[in-house]
């Protein structure tokens, strides 16, 4: 039979204190590969739990591909530092697109809130696609390509949630023709000509 001091110690350490329930971000101090340094507890309020950018559309600027991402990830939402969630807000104008693009430290479900649009993935050269309607949801598993295609001649919205409070971003056209690699190793590892890789360069703002 378990002494009794001996079962209080045991559920003590089972038991979290209030204060290792949540580390809210203090975002004055510099991000690490685990995230944000917690802040003090004395200094931690309800405005750290709360955000209020999903309700607004996003900036509707870009002009290749005319979408819009409002992050809520730990930068903008402190409590949400270490709890392994985020969310998004994802706008798409008429007729354009979010392009390939991955996410390297989160799955994803995204939830079609308003429009049609044309969501998929690809995994070892098979590509998962459908057509989604208000309500509709799919999932991206971590790490794979996938994109959004406004597909009803309507803006469409969105909105994401994914299983880390840093989920990442990588834009694949953005990583291959938007850096200094040489024209000549693009066109090695991608079979494109030269003329080809030096316009994509010019439109991602590549050199080289």
């Amino acid at each position: 039979m378990i002494p009794t001091l001996l079962l209080v110690v045991l559920l003590s350490l089972l038991s979290p204190s209030s204060a290792d329930d949540f580390c809210v971000a203090d975002l004055s101090r510099p991000t690490t590969p685990a995230g944000y340094s917690c802040k003090k507890l004395s200094t931690v309020t309800a405005n750290d739990f709360v955000y209020s950018g999903l309700r607004f559309p996003g900036n509707l600027t870009d002009p290749l591909f005319h979408f819009a991402v409002n992050p809520g990830s730990s930068s903008q939402i402190p409590g949400l530092n270490g709890l392994g969630i985020s969310i998004a807000r994802i706008d798409i104008a008429k007729d354009g697109a979010v392009p390939l693009h991955s996410h390297p430290d989160a799955s994803e479900i995204y939830i079609v809130t308003r429009g049609t649009v044309i969501a998929g993935f690809i995994s070892s050269n098979t590509v998962y696609s459908k057509s989604l309607f208000k309500g509709d949801v799919i999932v991206f598993p971590q790490g794979l390509l996938h994109f959004q295609v406004e597909a009803g001649h309507e803006p469409a919205l969105g909105i994401s949630a994914f299983s880390s409070s840093n989920p990442g971003l990588q834009f694949t056209s953005r990583s291959i023709f938007g850096n200094s690699l040489p024209s000549k190793l693009v066109e090695k590892v991608t079979l494109l000509d030269d003329g080809e890789v030096r316009k994509l360069k010019r439109v991602f703002g590549g050199s080289g």
